[in-house]
């Protein structure tokens, strides 16, 4: 992926969620999600956090009063850009979407291809602008997704973000399988994901570590189905792999026992 169509992923994906949250009224604003403790307004806050600090604006002096849905330092910091502004109306929220990403979509566009080789800190660790920008797409996609379940607005779920977003989850599914899972040497996995295009990614595990194959394997070990939906709710941790299972929104084929520990296993959390 090129940097132009990095940079045209983010404003689209921006864009998107612009027009998902424009009509909504103050009650929608305030609709629950599948994130513990936030609401629709809470998402659109935690991306307005999030771009406002990479534009190197103050963090909020604020400190939360109810704190018991967070789970770790990561979740305790987005805490303090979410509930700061809690107490807003969902429209002003969006009103500094708006400008925040505004500014950071003209800073991207004027950036050389030197400027986006340069070396940065990610979420994940060092790395590029370019990789930088990509878990963008990525956290703001699936935060899209998080509003229009909570709202009953389905969309988005196929196009080139949809592919690179679960693309990003689907290229930890060897460290599932061989590490967390940790199925043994010979195992092969097939994880077949319907709804978007070439998303099925056949796994084997060698030397207790897992690596994609090119190919799928005539007769693999285990067959994991299920839509981009689950996939996404599984992987970000937004849904119960137990309920998954039960309810059908996943398949296994081959060996239940050993796929079953992988679809538990599946919250990557990045």
């Amino acid at each position: 992926m090129g940097n132009q169509q990095v940079v045209d992923l983010m404003e689209y994906v921006w864009s998107s969620i612009d027009s998902l949250c424009s009509p909504l009224t103050e009650s929608q604003w305030k609709t629950p999600t599948d994130c513990p403790g936030w609401s629709v307004q809470d998402q659109v806050s935690h991306l307005v956090g999030a771009e406002s600090g990479i534009l190197g604006n103050p963090r909020p002096d604020h400190t939360p009063q109810d704190t018991s849905h967070v789970k770790n330092d990561v979740g305790q910091s987005n805490e303090v850009v979410v509930d700061f502004r809690r107490s807003w109306l969902g429209q002003h929220v969006l009103d500094e979407f708006r400008e925040l990403t505004g500014q950071r979509l003209t800073f991207l566009k004027g950036l050389s291809d030197d400027g986006f080789a340069a070396e940065t800190q990610t979420p994940i660790g060092p790395g590029t602008i370019t990789e930088f920008v990509r878990i963008r797409i990525f956290d703001a996609w699936v935060h899209e997704q998080d509003i229009r379940r909570a709202l009953g607005i389905p969309g988005e779920l196929e196009g080139p973000v949809a592919s690179h977003s679960v693309g990003r989850i689907a290229r930890a599914l060897p460290f599932v399988t061989a590490r967390k899972a940790q199925a043994p040497d010979g195992v092969t996995a097939v994880f077949n994901i319907t709804g978007v295009a070439g998303s099925v990614v056949p796994v084997a595990v060698e030397g207790g570590r897992g690596k994609e194959l090119d190919a799928e394997p005539d007769s693999p070990t285990v067959t994991i189905t299920t839509d981009v939906e689950t996939f996404v709710c599984l992987g970000c941790g937004r849904w119960d792999p137990s309920e998954a299972l039960t309810s059908g929104k996943v398949t296994v084929s081959g060996d239940t026992a050993l796929g079953n520990t992988i679809v538990n296993q599946m919250n990557i959390m990045i």
